[in-house]
C-alpha cells in the first residue's frame, strides 16, 4: 500500500464500517416491529407450551426432559401492586404477570401506558419443579391470596403473600414490594424438592431497528459481567455463585440478585436461540429483584452493584466512562442536549493536540500533492524506488504519512462507544433538549432539522479540509457522501441525542480546522520569510 494513500483508505474504512454497523443492524434486524409487539400484549394467548426445568448443580436426572405441561400466557390476577410509577399484576400461577409504566414519558402516541411483558412468554417469579409429575400438577394448581386486590406502594412498602398446596409439598412467596420497583422475594417449601425460579423471558420496551445488545447478563462471584445474547444461547450455560443475573432489553429489564451467598444460575435455550435465567431453588430461598427501566439512579439507590446491568455490548470500557461523564454533566446542569454538547467540546478539547498533528500533517500532505504525482509518473514502473523516493521527500520536509491516521483511528472507538451510550440510556426518553422542538432525546428528529445539518456540517468540512485525492471515484464518493449520510439519517428515525453529537462534533471540527488552517498560513510565511 502507498503510504500517501494511507488516510485515504481509512476514511473509506470508516466510513464504510459505519454503513455496515448502522445500516445493516436497521435494515435487516429481525425484531418484530412495535405493532406485533402491542398486539401481543393486548391479546391473550390461548396456545400451549412445553416448558423445560434447567439442571443445575447436579439437579435430578428428571430436569433434563420436557415437563408436559401447558403453559398458558394469561392466568387470572389475583393481586395488582401500583406506586405512582408502575404497575405490577400478579397472577394465579405467582407470578409477574404484566408490568406497566406509569409515566409520561413512556406512553404511546395515542397517550396507552407502556407494558413491557408479553403474555406468550415465561413470567418473572414461575416455579419450575424438577420433578415432572409434581410440576405438572403445580401448574394445575392456582397459589391462594387473601389480601387486598389492590396494594398500593406510593410511600411505603407493602407484602404479598401466596401460598400454593400441592399433594406432597407447599410452597409459599412472601413478596415485598418497595415504592423503587425493587422486591425481595422469599420461596419456602414445607419440605426438600428440587425447583428453579426465573426472572422470566426478558421484557421489551421498544422494537429499535438498531444494532442492540438484548438477552440475559450475569455478574459472577469474580466480579466479571457475561453476557449470552438472544440467539446465541447454547442452553448450557452455568454459574454458580452468581451475584446478578438480568434478563435485559434496550431500556428495561427483570433481575434477580444476591451479594452476599451468591445464587446458582443456570441458561435454558428458548425460541430462536434465546437464553432464560433461571436460579435454584432452596427449601427457604431469598433473593432480591427489580423488574423495570434500567435508570443509573434508581438501580444505584437499591445497590450501587446494580448499575452493573446497564449494559453498553462492544465498547462498554469506553461507553461506561462515557455514560459517567454524561450523567455528571447532566446532575450539575440539569438538560441532556446540552450536556451532550458539553461532552462533545470536552472529547474535542482531550483529543485537539493529537488532530493538531494530523491536521497538520494533512496540509503539508496537500502542498506535496503535485510533487508525490510528479514521482508516481516518474518511477510508475518501479514502485520499491517510488516508494523509496517517497519517503525520502516525507523525511525532507519533516512530514508524517501516518500523521492524519491517528486522530481517525480515535474518533472510531469514541463514536461507537458514544452510539451505544445515546442508544441505551433509558435518561434520554422524554428528555427535552428544546421545547418545542427536541421533546425527546430518545427518538428522531421530528422536522429533520438535525439530520440537514449533519449534512450540510459535514460538506462545509469537507470544503476546507485539505485532502490529496488522486482516484476520481474516491473523490466522487466522499463528495456526495454528506448528501448520502443526511438522507439516511432522515430514513432511519436515529435519536436526536445522537445526530445531536454528530453535528455538534462537526461544528467543533470545523472550528478546529479554522485554527489549523490560519496556524498553518503563518508557518509557511514564517517559513518563507526564512
Amino acid at each position: 500500500m502507498e503510504q500517501q494513500d494511507l488516510n485515504k483508505r481509512l476514511i473509506m474504512a470508516f466510513v464504510l464500517s459505519f454503513l455496515v454497523f448502522v445500516g445493516y443492524s436497521y435494515m435487516f434486524s429481525s425484531t418484530p416491529p412495535q405493532d406485533t409487539i402491542k398486539s401481543e400484549q393486548t391479546t391473550a394467548n390461548n396456545t400451549h407450551q412445553t416448558p423445560q426445568t434447567p439442571t443445575v448443580n447436579g439437579a435430578t436426572s428428571e430436569a433434563k426432559s420436557s415437563v408436559k405441561t401447558p403453559t398458558v400466557g394469561t392466568s387470572k390476577i389475583v393481586v395488582s401492586v401500583k406506586s405512582n410509577t408502575f404497575k405490577i399484576d400478579i397472577d394465579e400461577l405467582g407470578r409477574i404477570s404484566q408490568y406497566e409504566l406509569l409515566e409520561d414519558k413512556y406512553k404511546s402516541k395515542d397517550g396507552k401506558n407502556l407494558k413491557i411483558l408479553a403474555p406468550n412468554e415465561t413470567k418473572p417469579l414461575e416455579v419450575r419443579l424438577s420433578d415432572a409429575k409434581l410440576n405438572d400438577e403445580a401448574f394445575k394448581t392456582p397459589y391462594s391470596y387473601s389480601g387486598e386486590s389492590l396494594v398500593d406502594v406510593t410511600t411505603a412498602s407493602k407484602t404479598v403473600t401466596l401460598t400454593q398446596k400441592l399433594s406432597t409439598v407447599t410452597i409459599t412467596k412472601i413478596i415485598t414490594i418497595n415504592p423503587n420497583g425493587s422486591y425481595d422475594i422469599e420461596v419456602k417449601t414445607s419440605s426438600p424438592v428440587a425447583y428453579f425460579i426465573t426472572t422470566g423471558y426478558r421484557p421489551m420496551a421498544d422494537s429499535s431497528r438498531y444494532m442492540l445488545v438484548r438477552g440475559a447478563l450475569v455478574k459472577t462471584k469474580d466480579g466479571i459481567i457475561k453476557t449470552v445474547e438472544d440467539k446465541k444461547a447454547k442452553g448450557d450455560e452455568t454459574f454458580d455463585g452468581a451475584v446478578l443475573a438480568s434478563a435485559f432489553d434496550r431500556y428495561v429489564a427483570s433481575m434477580f440478585y444476591n451479594f452476599k451467598d451468591g445464587m446458582n444460575v443456570s441458561i435454558l435455550k428458548v425460541g430462536e436461540d434465546n437464553p432464560l435465567i433461571f436460579i435454584q431453588g432452596t427449601q427457604d430461598l431469598k433473593l432480591g429483584g427489580y423488574i423495570g427501566p434500567k435508570e443509573h439512579d434508581i438501580l444505584a439507590s437499591i445497590n450501587p452493584e446494580l448499575t452493573d446491568a446497564i449494559e453498553f455490548g462492544w465498547f462498554s470500557f469506553l461507553s461506561k466512562p462515557f455514560f459517567h461523564i454524561l450523567l455528571a454533566i447532566h446532575n450539575a446542569i440539569g438538560n441532556w442536549g446540552w450536556a451532550i454538547i458539553i461532552f462533545t467540546l470536552l472529547v474535542k478539547l482531550v483529543l485537539f493536540p493529537l488532530s493538531y498533528k494530523g491536521m497538520m500533517s494533512m496540509q503539508k500532505l496537500k502542498d506535496l500533492a503535485p510533487k508525490m504525482k510528479e514521482l508516481k509518473e516518474k518511477y510508475k514502473d518501479d514502485p520499491a524506488k517510488m516508494n523509496m523516493k517517497m519517503m525520502e521527500m516525507y523525511k525532507k520536509h519533516n512530514v508524517n504519512p501516518m500523521g492524519g491516521c491517528l486522530p481517525m483511528l480515535l474518533q472510531i472507538p469514541v463514536f461507537f462507544a458514544l452510539y451505544r451510550v445515546l442508544l441505551n440510556a433509558d435518561e434520554l426518553q422524554g428528555a427535552v433538549w428544546i421545547g418545542g422542538w427536541i421533546d425527546n432525546l430518545a427518538v428522531a428528529d421530528p422536522y429533520y432539522i438535525l439530520p440537514i445539518l449533519m449534512g450540510a456540517s459535514m460538506w462545509f468540512q469537507q470544503r476546507i479540509t485539505p485532502n490529496n485525492f488522486t482516484d476520481p471515484m474516491q473523490e466522487k464518493i466522499f463528495k456526495w457522501f454528506p448528501v448520502g449520510m443526511a438522507l439516511m439519517f432522515i430514513i432511519m428515525p436515529f435519536p436526536s441525542g445522537l445526530v445531536l453529537y454528530w453535528v455538534v462534533n462537526n461544528l467543533f471540527t470545523i472550528g478546529q480546522q479554522y485554527v489549523i488552517n490560519n496556524a498553518y498560513a503563518k508557518h509557511k510565511e514564517a517559513q518563507k520569510n526564512k
